[in-house]
């Protein structure tokens, strides 16, 4: 495993960020691919063996099982000081014990929020606290001073946000600067080969202030792991990977060829290919990989080893047309 500083900060993470929207309860939420806890048990062990020692889950994540199961599972096999645990706010959800929580970032929500998930995860505090989107109905104002007082509680280290449009960050960010609050030190956006609209705008804004990247569904959601023509339950069952990609799916299909024939020619996997191309981005500190088989943890390792030259990157990227902003809802 390799290490890196989280943008501007002295907090230390791992290449590989653990997503955990994988684990939680299959009958809460809307997931029904989610792994229950002996099913994730094996899983959880080898990210940490391998040394991945950055997780990030959400609220929301199968009613808020996933942060339950990450809670239970890493106390089990490692030190609570020893991991970099993040996670997010703002989609509404309801538990298994039938308890709905609203949508939205007010000051109300968010000191509810963050207690909620300290209690599921068994811990204290989050390494990093991120508002998963934008929230229209509440001033940011509001939102940023409400994160403030939860970092100056001790309840979170670090303040993150997760995909919206470049403007709306950067005011966020004025609006701490101004006001001696905390500021996001990490953006987690939807970035990879199908999905490069972020180049334009919130990549560069990233880099010229210093915050790290840790893109989400950095495969596509698994569409850059196989043939175009290749299905599997998630893909037929995945909502959000519909509304992200069935829309370009014709588009897409040249980028799909071009990292498998990149992967027949240099002998790595597909999500090799796909990853490697996100991990070669300088701004990158870490893209958040799902996984639900041991193998595809091995493989996503097994990136970090992967080397692309330019003349393979411009190839990956030469299919690419210009796709409609998504995943800012």
């Amino acid at each position: 495993m390799k290490y890196t500083k989280l943008g501007n900060t002295g907090l230390d993470v791992s290449r590989l960020c653990l997503g955990c929207m994988t684990f939680g309860a299959a009958d809460v939420g809307n997931h029904s691919w989610t792994l229950d806890l002996q099913a994730s048990r094996p899983i959880f062990r080898k990210a940490v063996d391998s040394g991945i020692t950055f997780f990030d889950t959400a609220n929301s994540y199968s009613g808020g099982t996933s942060e339950q199961m990450v809670g239970v599972l890493l106390k089990e096999m490692t030190r609570r000081e020893e991991v970099v645990l993040a996670t997010k706010m703002y989609f509404p959800y309801e538990t298994p014990e039938g308890v709905k929580h609203r949508r939205g970032l007010s000051r109300k929500q968010v000191l509810a929020e963050i207690d909620a998930s300290l209690a599921r995860l068994g811990t204290d505090y989050v390494d990093l606290l991120q508002i998963h989107r934008w929230d229209h109905d509440t001033p940011i104002e509001e939102t940023m001073c409400a994160l403030n007082d939860v970092v100056r509680s001790g309840r979170a280290r670090y303040l993150g946000a997760s995909s919206m449009y470049a403007w709306q960050f950067a005011k966020a960010q004025e609006v701490a600067r101004r006001n001696g609050w905390t500021p996001f030190v990490s953006m987690q956006n939807h970035v990879n080969l199908l999905y490069r609209e972020e180049e334009r705008e919130m990549i560069p804004l990233c880099a010229d202030q210093g915050v790290g990247l840790i893109p989400w569904s950095p495969m596509a959601r698994g569409r850059l792991t196989r043939p175009a023509d290749e299905a599997t339950q998630r893909l037929q069952t995945d909502d959000v990977g519909k509304r992200l990609y069935d829309k370009t799916g014709d588009q897409d299909r040249p980028v799909i060829q071009a990292v498998q024939d990149l992967a027949a020619k240099s002998g790595a996997k597909m999500a090799q290919i796909a990853l490697a191309w996100v991990l070669a981005k300088p701004e990158v500190t870490a893209p958040i990989i799902g996984a639900s088989k041991i193998a595809q943890l091995e493989d996503a390792v097994g990136a970090l080893d992967v080397a692309l030259a330019d003349d393979e990157i411009a190839a990956l990227e030469a299919p690419y047309v210009t796709h409609a902003i998504s995943g800012h809802e």
